[in-house]
């Protein structure tokens, strides 16, 4: 089954990467831009109506946005999601199908969630469009049925995390560097879930679902005086009230360039996010030349972190950085997701170009770059309701100057190479960044060690925790011939493991949300068969037989043949682990944790097997490979043994491309339903 799995990586990977950077075209004049004014008027609730006034196209769209400060939700954390999830599904008027179908009869989109709704579609529907907006915010329905629904469905989603590395990362570097007490640092739980019930869900409605720091922005083709009657008419009942303001102290950078480390040893590539603290406002005056300088250093595929890390280095698939700029507390992060025994050298490299644009002047060239990209998107956007919207709200939540937008332009080009220096060295922190990484710690910390760093070490939750255990001792005895023999007595014996002639297997998952079935035939003279088939359609087969080799991938045929055609030929056998039992270039490399399990690690080429210290049972296999150019690690996992025909088969596999794929065998057979027209 191994191949067949490197196979569906190579696959996966492969679409997942079509789409690149492209170049960037050459920068004309700077254009013209007129940002649309909003006409602004204030109900007695306390909700304030923002209208712009846009014929160009037949459209309106509508977003409602209450402008409240952001509150810790502590042991309950998730019952503003758990109201995002509840709110819309039906009002006091209408039920949730009545009220759905109508939207779809209109051709509209109407949207709900903790702290607002959204609404748009053609403007001869835009009275109704905003009735049934209105009703759905001012008047939601919530039920117990749709509550508990919503409420099993997010735990499954946050079971479906604890393996996820990237979401692990994100939930630990949030929480250290704001506080678990604060907004942006908590995080949902299952426990915390638990916790919330329906009436806190209503409770939470009543108490920030209110006018007093209420937005209503209006774009599109509609009249002020018609759109100011219909507002007073469906909103002007909504009951005063305003959300409490609770404030909390602002995080503060470290004192020193320091580790934050979580060990994930299912881990293929280690995430990793170097933060800063960030209090940049729009309204400062270093506010356009700290978003061309993040450009620079991390914006895009021209950005200088993603040039080194991938296009010189060949060490990630991007790497890139952000800058917030709000009115509250944000963060500047650099990250990547990298190469296990990489992951040393490319924090070196993240904070060289973090110095290196804090120290020396960009040039022209890239500077007039940045501000090509920036205008460019900034006039793109500009067509769209959406931004013409937030550009309003943020004029007015913001204090921008009312004149901000329509100065963008001019003050994205008065940005100098000394202003971008400047904004670097004040908001890129190399000398007291955060650097946290999640990775597989016996593969990386040798490496981070050797850096000469502080290190913390943290629990996937950002608990502190102690030094994981690298190297635990082999017990006398035990070699990579006694694991593997270990192994095939724990599926059945050497003599029932080798009466194996055929092996048959049909498997199913779910990729992105597209139904698969895997089938695979090998047999014990190298032979086999593997095809994916997506929705009944095939969407890969390949062949390896005594005399060829080839693929048919999408109706095209390809042969294998030369080193890659005698590979797959040595792999093609129902169980390549008794050819390795002899093979002196297999060693034992220790004892690793996979999944909490304690393992062998054996070692054959550029393939690490592992093999649970107790059951004997292969758990794990891990296989270096090149993508595009890129090298990675792809490992899948075993599970779920069961008994066919006196040999032990995993009935589950879960192979880990960035995301989890799972594989549930459905069909198992011995020994039968394998002929030799297969490998034709």
């Amino acid at each position: 089954m191994k191949k067949v799995i490197y196979i569906l990586a190579s696959l996966f990977l492969t679409v997942t990467m079509q789409a690149q950077d492209r170049p960037m075209p050459q920068a004309g004049p700077s254009p013209t831009v007129n940002v649309g004014k909003p006409e602004t008027f204030k109900l007695k609730n306390g909700l304030t109506v923002l209208v712009v006034e846009n014929h160009k196209l037949p459209r309106v769209s509508y977003t409602l946005t209450m402008d409240n400060a952001p509150y810790a939700e502590g042991s309950k954390k998730g019952v503003s999601d758990l109201l995002s999830a509840v709110i819309g599904s039906g009002t006091k008027k209408m039920s949730k199908e009545a009220f759905n179908e109508e939207i779809d009869f209109l051709g509209a989109n109407i949207n709900f969630w903790a702290s607002g709704a959204a609404g748009s579609g053609l403007s001869k529907y835009s009275n109704r469009i905003l009735e049934l907006m209105a009703d759905g915010a001012l008047n939601p329905v919530f039920t117990q049925e749709e509550f508990d629904k919503q409420k099993a469905k997010m735990i499954e989603g946050l079971k479906s995390d604890e393996k996820s590395v990237s979401a692990v990362s994100s939930r630990v570097t949030d929480l250290l560097i704001y506080g678990k007490n604060h907004p942006a640092g908590e995080y949902v739980s299952e426990e915390t879930l638990n916790n919330v019930t329906l009436n806190d869900v209503v409770e939470n409605y009543n108490t920030y679902f209110v006018p007093g720091n209420a937005y209503l922005v209006i774009v599109g083709d509609v009249k002020v005086k018609d759109v100011k009657k219909q507002v007073k008419k469906l909103f002007e009942n909504w009951t005063a009230g305003t959300a409490p303001n609770i404030t909390y102290t602002d995080p503060k950078d470290v004192q020193y360039t320091q580790i934050d480390f979580v060990d994930m040893p299912n881990a293929v590539q280690s995430e990793i996010s170097v933060v800063n603290v960030s209090n940049l406002k729009m309204t400062d005056k270093e506010y356009f030349a700290a978003i061309l300088a993040n450009q620079i250093l991390g914006g895009g595929g021209e950005g200088r972190l993603f040039l080194n890390l991938r296009e010189a280095h060949g060490w990630t698939y991007g790497s890139y950085s952000s800058l917030g700029a709000n009115k509250r507390v944000s963060s500047f992060r650099a990250t990547a997701s990298v190469r296990n025994t990489v992951t040393d050298s490319s924090i070196v490299e993240i904070l060289n170009e973090m110095k290196r644009i804090r120290t020396d002047l960009v040039s022209e060239e890239d500077l007039k770059n940045a501000k090509a990209k920036y205008i460019g998107n900034f006039v793109m956007q500009i067509e769209k309701p959406s931004t013409v919207a937030s550009y309003a709200l943020r004029t007015e939540t913001q204090n921008l100057p009312d004149d901000f937008y329509e100065n963008y332009i001019k003050n994205i080009n008065a940005v100098t190479p000394e202003d971008i220096r400047n904004a670097a060295q004040k908001f890129f922190k190399a000398d007291n960044a955060r650097i946290v990484i999640v990775g597989k710690a016996a593969d990386v910390l040798p490496g981070l060690e050797s850096r000469n760093l502080p290190i913390n070490y943290f629990d996937k939750y950002g608990n502190p925790t102690q030094k994981p255990v690298l190297n635990k001792p082999v017990p006398a005895g035990v070699t990579a011939k006694t694991v593997l023999e270990g192994y095939i007595n724990a599926i059945g014996g050497e003599k029932a493991v080798k009466g194996v002639k055929t092996l048959y297997t049909k498997a199913s998952g779910v990729v992105q949300g597209t139904p698969l079935e895997l089938t695979v035939k090998t047999t014990a003279d190298h032979k086999m068969f593997v095809e994916m088939t997506a929705m009944g359609m095939s969407m890969m087969k390949q062949v390896v037989n005594n005399k060829e080799g080839y693929m048919v991938q999408q109706g095209q045929k390809m042969a294998v043949e030369g080193e890659k055609l005698e590979e797959m030929r040595k792999g093609a056998v129902p169980f390549d682990e008794l050819n390795l039992v002899n093979n002196a270039n297999v060693t034992l490399t220790g004892i690793e944790t996979i999944n909490g399990t304690d393992a062998y690690a054996v070692k054959n080429d550029d393939t690490t097997l592992y093999f649970d210290t107790k059951t004997g049972l292969k758990i794990a296999e891990a296989k270096e490979m090149e993508q595009m150019g890129q090298k990675m690690t792809q490992t899948t996992y075993y599970s779920d043994y069961k008994d066919v025909k006196g040999v032990k088969i995993p009935y589950k596999l879960t192979m880990n491309v960035g995301i989890d794929i799972e594989l549930t065998v459905s069909e198992a057979k011995i020994n039968e339903g394998v002929s030799d027209a297969d490998f034709q």
